[in-house]
Formats: C-alpha cells, structure tokens, sequence
C-alpha cells in the first residue's frame, strides 16, 4: 500500500476537491487557511525576531546570536524527541528527570576516575535511551494507558535516582569531550547548535523518509486502524519514548558541557519547555500531526522570547506570560486547523455525492 493509499484509510490524507463545484472557490479558500496554518510558526518566528531586533540594537550581533543558539540547543534536543510521543498520542514529562539522572550519572565516572569522553558520551544517551524505553514499556505492556500519569511517576522516579546517586550535591568538572559539545565552537558556530542541527536532520530523514517515519504518523493518526494495516504499534510507541530519552541524554551533554558540572538538579522544569515547544511548533496534542523542523521553530519561538526580554531588562515574571500567551495561541490555531479540515472533508464528501 502506498503512503497516498495508507493516509486515505487513516483518514488523514486530504479529501480531492472538484474545482469546478459550486462550492470550489470556498474549498481553495480553506486550502490556502490551512497552508498558512501550517507555516505560521515560521511567520511568528521571523515577526518575534523583527521585533526584537527593533527593540534592541544588540539582538542581532554575532555573540548574542551564539548566546540564542546555545542557550536554545537543550530546549530545541528536548522538544525533538518530545515531539515523536505527542504524534503517538503520547507525553513525556519526565525527560528532563532523565537529564539531571545523565548527568549525575556522568558526574559519578569523572569521580570515579573514567574519564573517556567517548564513554561519557555513549553513557548519556544510552542511559537515557534505556530510561524513555521504560516509560515506553510502562505504558505498552503495563496496562497503563495515560503517558501523561506515567511519566509524572517516572519523572519522580529519576529525580530521585540523581538525587540518591549523587548525595543531593554537585560534582564539578567534566570531561574535555563533554565541554567542547556544549559550550566550544567551531568557525564562529556554537557546538551545541550544530549538535542540534544534526539530530534535526536524523529525525527528519527517519520521519519523511522511512516506514517508520510513516508508522508513527498512522499509529497517531488512527491506532486501531493502523493496526489492521498490519502497524507494529506497541514498538513503535516504545521506539518513540526510547528516542525521547535519548534526547534527553543528548541535552544532558549540552547541559554538563556548558556548566562544567553535575548537578542533581540538572534539568528542573525542562519537560514544560519541551512540550511547550512542540505545541508553538503546530503539533497537535491529538497525535498524528507535527514536524521535525516545526518543533525545532517552536524551541527558537520560546528561545527569541526569553533572549529579548533579557536584553530589555525585563522582569522574568513577563517570560512566563509571554509563553502561556504562546501557548494558547498555538492551541487555538489547532483548534482552527481541525475545523477547517472539518469543513474541507464535509465539501469533499458533498462533492463525491
């Protein structure tokens, strides 16, 4: 079966509309709505750093444009692996738990004496990854079907790991490898961003380009007719909180390499960045919808917003406002998408007639 065939079965490939009916002109009205929806994070991308380049004279420099990406970096790795459990109709909120267990994890080799970076590295994602699979298989195999519920155990499950592990205190310094990935450059361009830059290219070939890619989005899209099709789910589903938490991993190194330490504490509140990220990037909390590139805008969304702010000398109290505004905005767009698709379906099934 073709992707055209398997979209059409899930129902979410969109409806063919005879131009010639009388209802053709309102039907490409609704397609060109729906196309401005789909790129409006990248309009309100460019508008906030038109903004704020307005605002101050320093936004644009070359070292506050270094700052934005490698502040960015760990929010946009997050929101990456964050967005494949929302597109499996899933959340995962213990991601940035995963990241401080990393780095405590991380922390406890540098005392130990191991102090291969390679390791280090390998340690990070690989603990990570094993840890997004368990939330994975949690809500697979154990019969609990709200991520949301087990990801809120989890994510007190890893604090308290890096908590237990490390004492309550931090270990500083990390090895050479560790801080040139999240704070050394290279020709003018942050490590970090290109870090991130490359995880965003993998993800994107995986979902556009492969079976998988087009598995998660059936099972999202409808996961009991993806199963008929023959859609391996329950792997597909684990597969996407183990990636996840590879990102984790992946940020932790971002977050180690820049502090120079391994803190316990490491990656409090991060799992709300994520998933705002997501939801400003367009993805929709129903599953079956969201890209790569999108979540990656969404992170940079939030990323501009607290960078401007700071540079004005605003209160961080405004940040918070500015980002819930974000956030429903972003919901209410997808709850104007949903309509208009609605509506394209409807005069799709008129015409058919």
């Amino acid at each position: 079966m073709s992707p055209r065939e398997t979209k059409r079965v899930l129902g979410t490939a969109e409806p063919a509309i005879d131009t010639d009916h009388s209802d053709g002109t309102n039907a490409i009205g609704i397609r060109i709505g729906l196309r401005i929806l789909r790129t409006g994070p990248a309009f309100i991308l460019v508008a906030l750093v038109i903004i704020m380049a307005g605002l101050n004279e320093y936004f644009l420099t070359v070292r506050n444009l270094q700052n934005l990406f490698t502040q960015t970096a760990m929010i946009a790795t997050l929101a990456l692996g964050q967005l494949l459990v929302i597109v499996v109709r899933g959340v995962d909120v213990s991601v940035g738990s995963i990241l401080g267990l990393t780095v405590v994890l991380s922390g406890l080799m540098m005392q130990a004496g191991f102090e291969n970076g390679l390791v280090h590295i390998a340690v990070f994602i690989s603990a990570g990854a094993l840890f997004g699979l368990f939330n994975g298989f949690m809500i697979v195999k154990g019969g609990i079907p709200q991520p949301l519920i087990v990801t809120v155990a989890t994510l007190g499950i890893g604090r308290g790991l890096a908590l237990l592990l490390s004492g309550g205190t931090e270990h500083i310094g990390m090895t050479p490898v560790v801080q040139v990935a999240g704070s050394g450059s290279v020709l003018g361009i942050p490590v970090p961003a290109i870090l991130v830059g490359a995880v965003t290219l993998c993800l994107a070939v995986l979902t556009l380009k492969t079976l998988w890619g087009r598995w998660i989005f059936a099972v999202g899209g409808n996961p009991d007719v993806a199963g008929w099709l023959g859609v391996p789910r329950d792997r597909v589903v684990m597969s996407c909180y183990m990636i996840s938490g590879a990102m984790a991993g992946i940020a932790g190194i971002i977050y180690a390499g820049r502090t120079d330490a391994a803190s316990p504490l490491a990656g409090v509140g991060m799992e709300l960045d994520a998933v705002t990220a997501v939801i400003i990037g367009g993805a929709s909390l129903f599953g079956g919808r969201g890209h790569i590139v999108n979540a990656l805008i969404g992170a940079l969304i939030i990323g501009v917003i607290r960078n401007g702010l700071n540079l004005m000398s605003v209160s961080p109290f405004w940040e918070a406002i500015a980002i819930g505004i974000s956030i429903l905005f972003a919901l209410e767009l997808d709850v104007l998408r949903r309509y208009l698709e609605e509506k394209l379906r409807a005069r799709a099934a008129r015409a058919m007639r």
